[in-house]
């Protein structure tokens, strides 16, 4: 089954009493027994909810997962992830990382004895030396966030596998659309469903996927005794996103493709961070794990202070200034004030994340229009 295919129908079947096309909203919080000593389909709805069930086999499907299970946010998934672990135990990630994910291993799983290496994932070498005998896990995001570096996944899984390490990928950027890490040795697929693939900037989730029955069942435990639940409404509306995340990705890159190009024209613009680039680091890794290059886009300018992409910022009119990204609207942030912030300066500089530094997330408008908002907004 080609993915377009799977998007609509991977897991799906019409409602069994109903016949219903679309999943129901299940708003219920309990369902009735037939007895107390025997449990049969759903019980409570933190454990299990029918809507929830065919988003989480919806989002397997895309993934070649045997499991999906859904949380109540990007965030709350990679929470339950780092949970299966305990003091002592290390985990290896990027240096080049979404600022919420660097706040929650710092600030929340630091301090209760878990161990964090921050490496630059592109350099292989750097991350083999990271590994100690506690190191339990790869945290790998690609393309990270802001800075789109491309991590080679098949290179990762195979390192994590002589090590007997388990690999997790945060697949938010590119969507299952672009890029399936499970197909590349990855065990474990994390997604904020709130970006890509809700893709309507209109509901927040997460999930994971994977096809690690250990995994599954700690996780699964985590979602019923901690009860990060996605509500059934919540769930539909991913759903329904979904059923087109190929068409809308698809027109967002094409348009992120051209919007890259123009800017590395500009004599205002400094740098220009974009696998589909030639130009770019990692671009042939980019073109032998992705299907495409991706619909987010970063650049720095020439001023390389916060004044300068805040003057940008607040000249848009088709791009608006808010945090997120993936829906069918084009988003501009600035990542070292906004997504980023909590990661202190030195850090984010270390790491290559400016001052100046400007993320697009680009949508499904027209891309004449979105490069003259550019074109006017630079000038």
């Amino acid at each position: 089954m080609k993915f377009n295919t799977k998007a609509i129908h991977a897991g799906q079947k019409n409602e069994e009493t109903t016949g219903a096309v679309m999943p129901p909203i299940f708003q219920t919080s309990t369902f009735a027994q037939e007895s107390p000593n025997v449990h049969q389909g759903y019980d409570y709805a933190r454990v299990g909810n029918p809507t929830r069930t065919a988003l989480e086999n919806l989002i397997a499907g895309l993934e070649g997962a045997d499991e999906g299970i859904c949380f109540s946010s990007g965030v709350a998934a990679m929470d339950a992830i780092i949970r299966m672990f305990r003091p002592g135990d290390h985990i290896v990630t990027t240096n080049d990382l979404y600022g919420g994910s660097y706040r929650l291993f710092k600030e929340m799983f630091e301090p209760f004895g878990i161990k964090f290496s921050f490496v630059d994932m592109t350099d292989l070498s750097l991350v083999e030396e990271a590994i100690t005998k506690e190191t339990k896990l790869i945290w790998v995001e690609t393309p990270t966030n802001p800075l789109l570096r491309v991590v080679d996944i098949e290179k990762i899984s195979s390192l994590a596998k002589k090590h007997n390490i388990l690999t997790a990928v945060d697949n938010t950027f590119a969507s299952p659309y672009l890029q399936q890490p499970l197909s590349l040795g990855a065990d474990i697929v994390m997604h904020s469903t709130t970006k890509f693939l809700g893709g309507h900037s209109d509901v927040i989730g997460g999930a994971v996927a994977t096809s690690n029955k250990e995994v599954t069942e700690k996780l699964r435990f985590q979602i019923k005794t901690t009860g990060a639940v996605p509500g059934p409404m919540d769930c539909y509306l991913t759903l329904r996103g979904i059923k087109t995340l190929a068409v809308r990705v698809q027109r967002s890159v094409d348009n992120a493709k051209k919007i890259a190009q123009w800017l590395t024209e500009q004599p205002e613009v400094e740098k220009v961070y974009y696998p589909g680039l030639t130009s770019h680091a990692q671009h042939d890794i980019a073109k032998k794990q992705m299907n495409d290059f991706g619909a987010m886009v970063s650049f720095s300018l020439k001023d390389d202070s916060i004044e300068a992409a805040g003057r940008l910022m607040s000249k848009t009119n088709v791009f608006t200034l808010a945090e997120s990204l993936g829906g069918v609207e084009s988003l501009v942030s600035h990542p070292a004030s906004m997504t980023h912030g909590s990661i202190p300066k030195e850090v984010r500089e270390k790491a290559g994340l400016f001052d100046s530094l400007i993320r697009l997330s680009v949508g499904i408008e027209d891309a004449d229009d979105l490069i003259d908002d550019l074109k006017q907004s630079l000038n």
